[in-house]
């Protein structure tokens, strides 16, 4: 298979109609690396609303379950990815997804920032650091994706276009984001466990490369010092080398989803789907607000 091979595949199937597919053949064939760095960016950015990041901070599960929040999350949403919305695991998946969200006083329009965040923040990453460019019939395949997520997960008032998702974020974004010292808590804590993946030495290095990848605003609200223009340079410099490198390798012949990322560590024997994320009892800190979505909101 040539390096463009499966573009051209991608090409040849309808995005509105095969977009779990071409979705599927870009994430874990084309992107898999790239497309798990770019997730964790867009989660992180959710920090940076207030609603958000304080929730976050107010459950302890970014602060103190740091890496049991970060496999569980990127698991549930692999099953969907590897097996489809209407497969037992991906329907498993959606009902403890849904489950968790409705133990929270969790707004409409928060829901749907996040998701826009999946859309876009992926095709950003891509144009910057990717070994090629989202093409146009992918970026119609990831809106049609994560509207069909959206519609399972009982949000409102879906975007339908990338455009349309891009408009939403950084409508959003500009609106929103503020400090919080809650929501700063739960960055730090993400920074953290990134550099906990690698040998203590190193975690320092990786803190300052991550906040060198974070745009201005991102900055700002969290009140870090900006990082200087080498560290900057240095890190930008080096996924862009690394594009490099990757566009000239043969193309993946097999798949690789997230579980089989070295990221992922809480279970090493195993997991069950089922079990994956929190139980929530209301009235116990990890439940501070019961959610008032109704009980019959999409689950499957």
């Amino acid at each position: 298979m040539q390096r463009f091979e499966r573009l051209k595949e991608i090409r040849r199937l309808d995005p509105e109609r095969d977009f779990l597919e071409i979705y599927r053949l870009t994430v874990t064939y084309e992107f898999p690396w790239d497309v798990t760095r770019a997730l964790e960016l867009a989660l992180y950015r959710t920090y940076a609303v207030p609603s958000i990041g304080r929730l976050l901070a107010e459950t302890g599960e970014l602060t103190e379950r740091s890496q049991k929040r970060y496999d569980d999350t990127a698991l549930l949403l692999d099953a969907v990815v590897e097996h489809g919305f209407d497969s037992e695991e991906g329907r498993t998946a959606l009902r403890r997804i849904n489950r968790m969200h409705r133990s929270y006083d969790i707004s409409n329009d928060d829901m749907r920032y996040v998701l826009c965040t999946f859309v876009v923040i992926p095709k950003r990453w891509l144009d910057l650091y990717g070994w090629r460019r989202l093409s146009g019939h992918e970026r119609r395949a990831f809106a049609a994706y994560y509207r069909a997520l959206g519609a399972r997960m009982g949000i409102q008032d879906l975007p339908q276009t990338f455009e349309d998702f891009e408009r939403t974020l950084d409508d959003y974004e500009e609106e929103h984001f503020a400090w919080d010292p809650g929501a700063r808590s739960v960055s730090d804590a993400t920074l953290s466990l990134m550099g906990s993946w690698y040998p203590r030495p190193l975690a320092p290095l990786v803190r300052k490369a991550s906040l060198a990848l974070l745009d201005d605003s991102l900055i700002r609200t969290f009140r870090y010092e900006p990082p200087g223009p080498v560290a900057r340079g240095m890190t930008r410099g080096a996924l862009r080398l690394r594009a490099r490198a990757v566009r000239l390798l043969p193309p993946r012949a097999t798949p690789h989803y997230a579980r089989q990322n070295p990221e992922i560590k809480g279970y090493p024997e195993g997991y069950d789907v089922s079990a994956l994320g929190t139980f929530p009892t209301p009235g116990v800190r990890g439940c501070p607000v019961p959610h008032g979505r109704p009980s019959d909101t999409p689950a499957d």
